[in-house]
């Protein structure tokens, strides 16, 4: 269990430090410099845009053949491989090197990503039912203080390079990647040698493992309209992520919006990493007590007020505090959605139904930043861009209120092989 949930200590190092932090500034102002601001936003959204559509084009399939030859853990091992090796790679692409960095960041987004569809896929490997939310919210929990510490130690090279034996901030930032790239690598070890996935027999090799996988990638199809509160819950689901998801990525371009200092910008960073540790952990507990479905409509309501004082805020302080109320929610938020979900799927087929799960989040990835991009545009305001993303979770809190979990998660068994007992640890 501990071993499973380190892995998100492992590679949210890469999420606050690299996707999320540095690489977005370092790629403008060393790799891309002198090709314009606007330039090089457009190049880096078009990196993070093909990242995220090669996830969703893959993650079903993967998943299915993952599922068929009882090969979750491989996979995860292979795209961790991939983005640690990348995020390394970051470390040696010289200055104005922008395209061979942008097929770098690429590669390591794609090791990440497909990496964690694997990840969630082994939690029905690793806990009961009864112990889905609590698990599901440790592992964001260490995910959120992993990734902190680390970007913590990060902060301070760039700001004080001298005292790390550097020789100036841009060196800083490419030792940054490399030690994302040693945390991630370290600290994947425990689950590959101690989560023990439920094995299931390969049928005529990788050949046999393919072509089952993609008929059972068909076969998911068909199950998902007899499945109608899984569907439901994933359109929901698609929804309200995409608002999170947008705040996470769009939410300092906003603060810079409105003429905040960028240094202070990267303490509300490290502000919404510490506050989610405790907070994920407690939104596990309410998993418990209330249900997964309750615990999510709140984390929806509080969001629903951060976009509405978001959308008048005008001091650096009252960002701090829109820091502290989404780290109060965003781990919980994603972590009972993870276990709603694993609740929601019959669990021989873990990893291809994470795939349908992981490629709406994609989704979400590629058109929020769009949709509030755009709403800027025509209105000519920011904080028009950012209460626009109320609608997103109006709809998804809706949606979520018409699934009924115990329904479809009656559904979910009826679908898997029988002599399967729900009270066995998955």
């Amino acid at each position: 269990m501990l071993a499973w949930a380190l892995y998100d200590w492992a590679n949210s190092a890469f999420a606050t430090t690299v996707m999320a932090g540095f690489f977005p500034v370092f790629f403008k102002q060393y790799w891309a410099n002198g090709r314009g601001a606007a330039d090089s936003t457009f190049l880096l959204g078009t990196a993070n845009s093909i990242a995220s559509l090669m996830i969703v084009l893959s993650a079903p399939v993967l998943g299915a053949i993952a599922d068929r030859g009882g090969a979750k853990k491989r996979f995860l091992a292979f795209f961790a491989f991939i983005g640690t090796t990348m995020t390394a790679g970051l470390f040696l692409v010289a200055q104005g090197h922008w395209a061979l960095a942008l097929a770098v960041y690429i590669a390591g987004v794609l090791g990440f990503s497909g990496g964690n569809i694997f990840y969630d896929a082994l939690l029905v490997d690793v806990a009961r039912e009864s112990e889905l939310d609590r698990v599901s919210a440790l592992g964001f929990a260490l995910g959120y203080i992993g990734g902190g510490l680390l970007f913590a130690v990060n902060v301070l090279m760039i700001l004080y390079p001298e005292s790390f034996g550097l020789a100036d901030a841009a060196s800083a930032v490419q030792a940054s990647f490399l030690s994302v790239a040693l945390w991630w690598a370290v600290f994947s070890v425990p689950v590959m040698l101690w989560v023990k996935e439920r094995p299931r027999p390969r049928e005529g090799g990788w050949v046999g493992a393919v072509r089952g996988g993609l008929r059972q990638l068909r076969d998911t199809f068909r199950h998902l309209r007899q499945l109608r509160e899984t569907f439901l819950f994933l359109v929901a689901y698609w929804l309200y992520i995409d608002g999170v998801d947008t705040i996470v990525r769009m939410a300092v371009d906003y603060g810079l919006s409105l003429g905040f200092d960028s240094s202070g910008l990267m303490l509300a960073l490290l502000i919404t990493q510490f506050v989610g540790f405790p907070a994920a952990l407690v939104f596990g507990r309410i998993g418990e007590r209330r249900g997964p479905k309750q615990g999510i409509m709140l984390a929806i309501f509080v969001y629903l007020l951060v976009v509405l004082w978001a959308y008048r805020i005008d001091q650096v302080w009252q960002f701090y505090a829109l820091a502290v109320a989404i780290g109060l929610v965003q781990g919980g938020i994603q972590a009972l959605s993870r276990s709603l979900y694993a609740r929601l799927i019959p669990r021989d087929k873990a990893a291809e139904f994470f795939g349908f799960y992981n490629m709406l989040g994609k989704f979400a990835a590629v058109l929020g930043p769009f949709f509030m991009g755009w709403v800027g545009v025509v209105t000519g305001s920011s904080r028009m861009s950012i209460l626009s993303l109320a609608v997103l979770f109006v709809a998804g809190a809706v949606l979520l209120a018409l699934v009924d979990d115990k329904a479809g998660r009656a559904a979910a068994r009826r679908l898997e092989p029988t002599g399967t007992s729900t009270t066995q640890r998955w």
